[in-house]
């Protein structure tokens, strides 16, 4: 979406961009430009035959094309029948070409926009994510896109073929009677006129209706996905009630804009046929010498160019819509891609991590989440994060494989700031397994083996399942690890779910693993088998993790509590539990929970 303050681009400049992607099709264009050349030129031929076929009903003497050099000695009777089906064949070729071939070009345009915009999403940051909601992403991918075939289908196809038919007319009426003809042109900078404010109408209409879609998107969405809160909290009426008023708002815009085309178009033809019938009387005082075959010619001519001239009217809806959803398209696409300035790749790392004096605050607010952290792992050592919600573990985590920029301090991964790495390299020797587990509708096998692991072998998925303890589950689904999981693995229970995320990250391998809450999803049964397993994972192996709960972290190396984005604490259990401060607090007050009275 436009950014609010930016100025707003020019509708030929939008309009020029999005045919700048023609460009690997021109030889295509062409030859459906060549198609509809072919198309238009047919236009006068079929008026121009009428003048023959009146003349021999008026004008019996006058029975062969006396004034055309290659048919002047055929006879009417039977030359313009056959004139006819040549015209009529002459134009059925026209369209073709015009029409398929302009349809290859524009369903062309619309799969590589579709793909940039796709593309693109692959490579913003987080923080663009973070400042738009996933309905409107999908509702520009599916909607917009479709808005931008319009544009770059029927319109182009109505400008090309209709603008053809109306200059080849407008050719024939000039060579016949040009008086008469400079009659007609006065109407021309009224039509400009009615189709410049309408087409402003339409373009600020159609950017209304691309905003209520995304929020009616966005609603869907999130009812989809959290359907299970919807029905234990009883939300049914207030989701139907809030996609109804989305809904009908989407519709009063969209009926605005049909309100908008519907009286644009009766007030062109008033202005059209008001000419018309000015022409006419035109035609029958000032008709001269001109032989009644003349004149019929003449008129069908000119009463064929009222309906290209509409048409070429009634497609300014449809181009402001394709270029509302074009300027919505390249907003996205003109977003700077995640920053990576780095140089630096290495085939493996040690896993020596240090954090030096690193402070962060997030672009929409000027609050430090990290305040002056500092720190350092060695390869094979255990660090444990504790403390309150909101006291910058988890962003801390999040700054190590850059998904956030950090604004001061340092992050060094082997003595290398994890700014020099490109950021493939970088997270290629870091695994992660939070709190939330992404699966994708697919395979066990492959939800394991995700990515870069693709095309791993089978023995290794299955080692790798089983070092997480998802082994015993996995056997006993339908298909073992080729069943499908569903979307988000909604066919699994939430720890199964997070127990494949950690296979995921035991088969890749990494040096450096980063656990952000891993087994929050676990009841204590399968947190049991996974810390025995996640003890084996660490071995050799540089770990980062973020626990709730305290019991899983007692044999960090080193445990640092965290406050307000600050260390505040930093030892081994036993040393923190001696120290009688913040952990000993917390460890005591997670006791006392989870020893009272129906604690689970």
């Amino acid at each position: 979406m436009q950014q609010s303050g930016t100025q707003p681009v020019s509708s030929l400049k939008i309009y020029l961009r999005l045919l700048s992607y023609l460009r690997p099709m021109v030889g295509l264009f062409a030859i459906s430009l060549l198609g509809f050349i072919v198309f238009a030129s047919s236009q006068p031929l079929l008026a121009a035959i009428l003048k023959y076929f009146v003349d021999g009903l008026t004008t019996p003497s006058a029975s062969t094309f006396h004034d055309i050099p290659v048919l002047g000695k055929l006879d009417l009777a039977y030359g313009v029948p056959l004139m006819l089906v040549i015209i009529v064949i002459w134009q059925g070729i026209g369209s073709f070409f015009g029409n398929y071939y302009l349809a290859r070009v524009s369903l062309g345009l619309v799969n590589d926009l579709r793909r940039a915009l796709f593309e693109s999403l692959l490579r913003l940051p987080n923080a663009y994510f973070d400042h738009n909601n996933s309905g409107h992403l999908i509702s520009r991918i599916a909607y917009n896109v479709t808005m931008v075939t319009g544009a770059a289908t029927d319109a182009i196809k109505v400008m090309i073929r209709e603008g053809l038919t109306v200059v080849f007319l407008f050719g024939y009426l000039l060579w016949m009677n040009w008086k008469l003809t400079l009659v007609m042109v006065l109407i021309l900078p009224v039509i400009g006129v009615m189709a410049s404010g309408a087409s402003r109408k339409f373009r600020k209409q159609s950017k209304k209706i691309q905003s209520a879609m995304g929020d009616l998107t966005h609603i869907a969405s999130e009812t989809i996905q959290g359907y299970r809160v919807v029905r234990s909290f009883g939300g049914e009426d207030y989701e139907a009630g809030r996609f109804r008023a989305s809904s009908e708002a989407n519709t009063k815009k969209q009926l605005r804009m049909a309100k908008i085309a519907a009286s644009f178009t009766p007030a062109l033809q008033l202005v059209t046929f008001s000419t018309m019938s000015v022409l006419l009387l035109l035609v029958l005082l000032l008709r001269g010498d001109s032989s009644a075959g003349d004149l019929v010619a003449y008129i069908t001519a000119a009463g064929m160019l009222p309906k290209p001239i509409r048409q070429l009217s009634e497609i300014s809806a449809t181009i402001q819509k394709g270029l509302a959803g074009a300027e919505s398209i390249f907003s996205q696409l003109d977003e700077a891609p995640e920053q990576d300035n780095g140089t630096v790749t290495r085939d493996r790392v040690s896993g020596r991590l240090e954090v030096r004096n690193l402070t962060f605050s997030y672009d929409s607010s000027s609050k430090r989440v990290l305040d002056d952290v500092s720190f350092s792992i060695e390869p094979g050592q255990m660090l444990a994060l504790v403390g309150r919600s909101g006291s910058g573990k988890s962003t801390l985590a999040n700054l190590i494989p850059r998904f956030y920029h950090h604004q001061q301090g340092q992050i060094l991964i082997d003595g290398v700031d994890v700014k020099d790495y490109t950021l493939r390299n970088l997270r290629s020797h870091i695994a992660l397994v939070t709190q939330q587990t992404s699966l994708f509708n697919d395979t066990v096998a492959n939800n394991i083996a995700y990515g870069d692991l693709a095309g791993a072998p089978r023995a290794d998925i299955e080692k790798s399942a089983e070092a997480a303890h998802a082994r015993e589950f996995i056997d006993q689904l339908p298909a073992g690890f080729d069943t499908l999981v569903g979307e988000n693995g909604v066919l699994l229970s939430g720890g199964q779910r997070q127990r494949l995320a950690i296979a995921r990250a035991v088969l890749k391998d990494a040096p450096i693993l980063i656990l952000d809450e891993a087994t929050s999803a676990l009841d204590t049964e399968s947190e049991r088998h996974i810390q025995q397993a996640l003890d084996h994972v660490m071995t050799n192996r540089t770990t980062l993790v973020i626990a709730h709960r305290l019991s899983t972290i007692e044999k960090a190396d080193v445990i640092m509590v965290m406050d307000q984005g600050r260390i505040v604490e930093r030892g081994t259990h036993a040393e923190l539990l001696a120290a009688n401060g913040h952990y000993a607090r917390l460890h005591a007050m997670q006791f006392r929970d989870e020893d009272s009275p129906g604690s689970a």
